[in-house]
């Protein structure tokens, strides 16, 4: 986070590519960091809404410890404004909003490992349900710890962060889900975003040989629908490294476009074999 002169008292945010330039205590865009004496922090660090047990292929991930189960938990805040969004009530919220608890790396790792000792298929820790990039520091000390602890660590991403905090992460993540929205960076931009970052993040995280990676496509009517943006989205995770697995998922109305009808199911079903032309591992959710 870069400081641009102690009279102003302005910081300038560099975790994400909005590089928010924020007045002395103002939140960023995620609502979830904060100029704090000319410096930006991470005042969401260890700030908890939900912490549940959950499948990995809830996460999803379809081709990754089959029948093993993680503890998966969330804060609040993103750096994304999806009018579709699923999770909004945390992922568009900030500290007043929402109910939370702190809750240290120490204390989430001692946590995981009393409940792998009561469970066996309990594998490790994934960061989720709001978007975790935007607090990476917690994700990133977690992850330390919990290798040592012999635990495994899940990232489910939106993916909107700058290289640098990819770099850092990528070696301390054991599998990792990212959203990809759309081809269309027309779509990225109504969501408050750019493809490009998104596939960068992508990329990066393909190329490092201790990450399995798998994607996610949540397909919405009437934005993101059409067979030729699938098959191109398609095409280039198969041009990376690696056997990328893609999720094709239906959309339920929800937040802004809580009026908005769900795709039908064929739709879902047909962009699906429309990726299986390029993809050997396509999979549909929520259908």
């Amino acid at each position: 986070m870069t400081g641009e002169g102690a009279a102003s008292g302005i910081a300038t945010c560099d975790v994400c590519p909005h590089h928010c330039r924020l007045e002395p205590g103002a939140l960023g865009a995620c609502q979830a960091r904060r100029n704090v004496g000319s410096s930006v922090a991470c005042e969401a660090y260890g700030r908890l809404t939900s912490i549940a047990i959950d499948p990995v292929e809830k996460k999803p991930l379809a081709r990754w410890m089959p029948g093993s189960r993680v503890l998966s938990v969330g804060g609040y805040g993103c750096n994304l404004h999806c009018p579709f969004c699923q999770n909004w009530r945390i992922s568009q919220a900030g500290s007043d909003d929402v109910r939370w608890r702190e809750v240290g790396p120490d204390e989430l790792v001692s946590l995981a490992m009393r409940e792998r000792d009561l469970d066996p298929h309990m594998v490790g820790i994934a960061f989720t349900y709001n978007e975790p990039l935007v607090c990476w520091e917690y994700v990133r000390d977690c992850s330390r710890l919990a290798h040592r602890s012999g635990l495994k660590t899940v990232l489910v991403s939106n993916g909107y962060a700058e290289p640098r905090v990819v770099d850092e992460l990528a070696p301390l993540l054991d599998a990792a889900n990212i959203d990809l929205k759309s081809f269309s960076p027309d779509f990225y931009k109504r969501c408050g975003g750019d493809l490009d970052a998104v596939r960068k993040t992508i990329r990066r995280l393909s190329e490092e040989r201790t990450c399995h990676l798998e994607v996610t496509t949540l397909v919405v009517p009437g934005m993101n629908d059409e067979a030729g943006e699938m098959d191109d989205l398609a095409g280039w995770l198969a041009s990376l490294p690696g056997d990328i697995t893609l999720h094709v998922t239906r959309f339920f109305p929800n937040w802004r476009m809580s009026d908005a009808s769900p795709t039908p199911v064929p739709t879902v079903r047909h962009l699906a074999e429309v990726a299986r032309r390029r993809l050997p591992h396509v999979f549909v959710g929520n259908c």
